[in-house]
């Protein structure tokens, strides 16, 4: 039977840049400081908002043409796609000796050069340009990926809710068992923009906005954390009870609560909105992590980091198995199981 692997991860968020930058904020369970964005308006007081933003680049990230006009999530996908790559991995793409897919789940995408894009043009509509329209539309990211590791392989681009990245472990699954990859890159990124920042408050006060990527490479192989599961979402229609959904999602996985399966959830710690989850996911007994409490609000972004936690315990040993359970904005409830492979 073959089983699907989980052989890379990568990650940027508001913790650093890197996988250990994230394992270790979330062992501390200290937040990284805050910040703001400001929107200025013609007639009244700047508009500011708390956001917890990615640290500067770092001067490792590629010098690549490719890379030399992109908006901030294309960095941040980049960054983590090279480190669930590794150096090798990298190297037999390029050589055309590892087909790798590439699928890529946003929510907002490309939003910082869109605004800029729609901003010049709206303020005077003779600067219009071609040159920006690539960083107007969502697969932006997905295909700098694909050009800058020289992939010609399958390539998409997922937009959804925060639940989105468990489709494309879904399709990449199906490209594998199918023969198409021989491994795929499933990202999932965002990047801070003063809209959905400012949107986030009319939920809560205390959701902070944040950004960053997280990539998970999966092939066929025996060794390492196994995708053990990952049943199709459950649909949020209007007025849909919401904890039944994520019980729901959950429950498809066949996972066991035996006190050595990792919890690892979408709670962010504002009570009102984390109510449904609380009350699918009541009485777990086994070990829990809750990664927004710490790294904030990064939309799609933050059920990638939920996932790269996840993985990262269960090849530490702290856990057998991991079970991700994501209550998405108004799509869908997904869930997956990840097992050790022992």
């Amino acid at each position: 039977m073959s089983r699907i692997s989980i052989t890379g991860t990568g990650a940027v968020s508001s913790a650093g840049w890197g996988v250990e930058a994230l394992m270790v904020a979330l062992e501390r369970g200290v937040r990284p400081e805050a910040s703001s964005l400001s929107r200025e308006r013609k007639n009244g007081d700047l508009v500011v908002t708390p956001v917890l933003k990615a640290p500067a680049a770092p001067p490792t990230l590629p010098k690549s043409p490719r890379l030399r006009r992109v908006s901030p999530i294309s960095k941040f996908s980049v960054a983590a796609a090279i480190e669930a790559l590794g150096e090798d991995r990298i190297a037999k793409v390029a050589a055309g000796e590892l087909r790798l897919g590439v699928i890529c789940t946003l929510l907002n995408g490309c939003v910082n050069y869109s605004n800029r894009f729609f901003g010049e043009v709206l303020a005077d509509p003779s600067v219009a340009s071609p040159i920006l329209f690539p960083e107007t539309v969502f697969n932006a990211p997905s295909s700098h990926l694909s050009a800058l590791f020289g992939s010609t392989a399958p390539n998409d681009t997922l937009l959804g809710d925060g639940a989105e990245i468990f489709t494309g472990l879904e399709i990449a699954t199906e490209w594998l068992l199918r023969g198409d990859c021989d491994a795929v890159l499933v990202v999932a990124a965002e990047e801070l923009d003063w809209l959905s920042a400012e949107a986030l408050a009319l939920y809560s006060r205390n959701i902070t906005p944040s950004e960053g990527a997280a990539a998970i490479l999966l092939e066929i192989a025996s060794g390492g954390p196994q995708l053990l599961a990952v049943p199709d979402p459950v649909a949020l229609p209007p007025g849909a009870d919401r904890a039944m959904a994520l019980r729901q999602a959950c429950g498809a996985t066949g996972v066991r609560d035996d006190g050595r399966t990792l919890l690892s959830d979408s709670r962010t710690g504002a009570a009102r909105y984390d109510r449904s989850e609380d009350d699918a996911l009541a009485g777990w007994s086994g070990p829990q992590l809750s990664p927004k409490k710490i790294l904030g609000e990064s939309f799609a972004a933050a059920a990638g980091l939920q996932l790269v936690a996840a993985v990262e315990w269960v090849k530490s040993g702290k856990a057998d198995q991991a079970l991700v359970a994501v209550l998405g904005g108004n799509e869908q409830a997904a869930a997956c199981l990840i097992g050790s492979g022992s």
